[in-house]
């Protein structure tokens, strides 16, 4: 089999898994945030298997095929929102290798230490651009009416507290579960 139409069929096969998981979200309305992360986890495998254009690919056509397909539009929403973070952290992950190339520190403990630091902070940058304007301008139509304060800061934590258990079960997902299933495909 080529190449590419192997790329093509094991992309296929995630974004049929991905549609699977979105519509499951709307019928097991218990599992509905861990369904849509483990679709939007796929956008991660894509863009780490095949590069930037496939997983953006990838992306809009699960975007796209929700839309069309899932019985409940806001969880294809969220769906992309997730969707989005993923590919934006692996976007702000590649540029970050290679800075490590133009600086040429090698191995420095110091400067893996300091690029950690600058992605963590390039990744809560990227989630609180999408989620503080939609908690604070679209809280009506999110929660159905206008919040206090202190229920708003409290959302706000909790999202902050959201991302770090999000980000976790991917980078956990990343190098335990796909690491160890990788290796039984050949590209």
């Amino acid at each position: 089999m080529h190449v590419k139409a192997k790329k093509m069929a094991f992309s296929g096969i995630l974004l049929a898994l991905t549609e699977v998981f979105i519509a499951l979200g709307s019928i097991l309305e218990t599992s509905t945030l861990f369904l849509l992360a483990a679709a939007s986890y796929f956008v991660g495998i894509v863009f780490r298997e095949f590069g930037r254009s496939t997983g953006g690919a990838f992306y809009l056509a699960g975007v796209l095929l929700g839309v069309f397909l899932s019985p409940n539009k806001f969880y294809v929403l969220t769906y992309a929102g997730m969707g989005l973070y993923i590919f934006a952290s692996e976007i702000s992950w590649q540029f970050l290798g290679g800075w490590n190339q133009k600086e040429g520190a090698g191995t420095d403990v110091n400067f893996i230490r300091k690029k950690q630091k600058i992605f963590l902070g390039m990744k809560y940058a990227i989630f609180n651009l999408m989620f503080l304007p939609a908690v604070c301008f679209l809280q009506e139509f999110i929660f159905g009416k206008k919040l206090p304060g202190g229920i708003l800061a409290g959302i706000l934590f909790a999202g902050q507290f959201g991302l770090f258990v999000y980000d976790c079960a991917y980078e956990y997902v990343q190098r335990e579960l796909w690491g160890k299933i990788r290796g039984r495909f050949t590209w």
